[in-house]
């Protein structure tokens, strides 16, 4: 291949390079995620994770769980976090141009959690690839976590590929120890 000849990406990879994309906007102090809607091989709609529209976003202090950390045990404290996962917004953003979701598949940055996958389910997205893992620090709630996110009914897959802002986007990587419940693998 000559300097000027790129490798045209597969499918997948290209759509996961958009969620990277997307996931510039986010502003979390936790993991920054980035999601993309594609139905059809076109993209219906995108989202990022952060605080609600005209609210102060984390970085500025908008949310208490973001802001407080350490007052949270892994795992806890997302009743009352107030951001806005990348997956949700792109639903949200999706309903509110009522562009119907059933049926797609979403390229997120990090498997979705507990809550989000309850929602993807219940738009019937059919499938989902994420770039980096999240594991739930209690085993018991990883099963369930696990057997939630078997009914969809196109899968659920891991998508290797590189993600150059990975220290920039993964608590853990930005944090010495990390957290048990802020994995990610297969980053490059």
């Amino acid at each position: 291949m000559t300097h000027t000849e790129q490798r045209r990406p597969e499918t997948n990879e290209y759509f996961m390079g958009i969620a990277l994309a997307v996931r510039r906007r986010a502003d979390c102090t936790g993991n920054r995620v980035g999601a993309v809607i594609v139905k059809d091989r076109h993209i219906v709609s995108t989202g990022y994770n952060g605080t609600p529209s005209n609210m102060p976003n984390c970085t500025e202090g908008g949310c208490h769980r973001c802001a407080h950390r350490e007052q949270y045990a892994s795992g806890t404290g997302y009743d009352l976090c107030i951001c806005v996962h990348a997956e949700q917004n792109a639903l949200l953003a999706a309903a509110r141009f009522g562009i119907a979701v059933e049926g797609s598949t979403v390229y997120t940055t990090m498997r979705p959690c507990f809550g989000c996958t309850k929602e993807l389910l219940q738009a019937r997205i059919e499938a989902v690839y994420f770039l980096h893992d999240w594991v739930h620090p209690d085993p018991t709630y990883q099963a369930e976590y696990e057997r939630l996110q078997s009914r969809f009914t196109g899968g659920l897959r891991h998508l290797e590929m590189e993600d150059p802002d990975a220290e920039w986007a993964i608590t853990n990587r930005r944090t010495s120890g990390g957290r048990p419940d802020e994995i990610g693998h297969g980053a490059g």
